[in-house]
């Protein structure tokens, strides 16, 4: 009758030898708040100082701008 030898892993193996994890895509992406920040700044010095009584369509092309840029980063606002 054989002896069948239960495998304990020794603590040398146990680390190496699981696979990685794949990173997860929320964890690899920035914060909002770090990205686009000279867009951002330009749409709203754009949007504070602007003398036209619609803002929003006199900065159009910045906010544009800023709304790529954040897309670019997965951003969708």
């Amino acid at each position: 009758m054989a002896s069948q030898a239960a495998q304990i892993p020794s603590l040398g193996q146990s680390a190496s030898a699981a696979p990685a994890a794949p990173l997860n895509a929320e964890a690899s992406k920035p914060k909002s708040c770090c990205v686009c920040k000279e867009e951002k700044a330009k749409r709203d010095e754009c949007m504070l100082f602007s003398k036209a009584a619609d803002p929003q369509k006199d900065c159009l092309s910045t906010i544009d701008q800023y709304k790529s840029c954040m897309l670019g980063f997965g951003f969708k606002i």
